[in-house]
């Protein structure tokens, strides 16, 4: 399960331009995750996602 805390996110638009099948972005930048659970072929994405997040606002769940 993607967690994403958008009270730190900063508006980079890693995770979008990483995986826009589980991201987006509002009309402020903020994150938006279009699915809590994504599919076993955006499992690379999303941990890369995670990873190239500047402010540390995207996490997996257990992780």
């Amino acid at each position: 399960m993607i967690e994403a805390d958008r009270d730190i996110c900063i508006g980079a638009g890693m995770c979008a331009l990483t995986a826009p099948e589980v991201f987006d972005q509002d009309d402020d930048g903020l994150v938006v995750t279009l699915t809590d659970e994504p599919g076993p072929e955006s499992t690379d994405a999303v941990k890369e996602a995670v990873q190239l997040c500047p402010s540390g606002a995207l996490r997996l769940a257990g992780s």
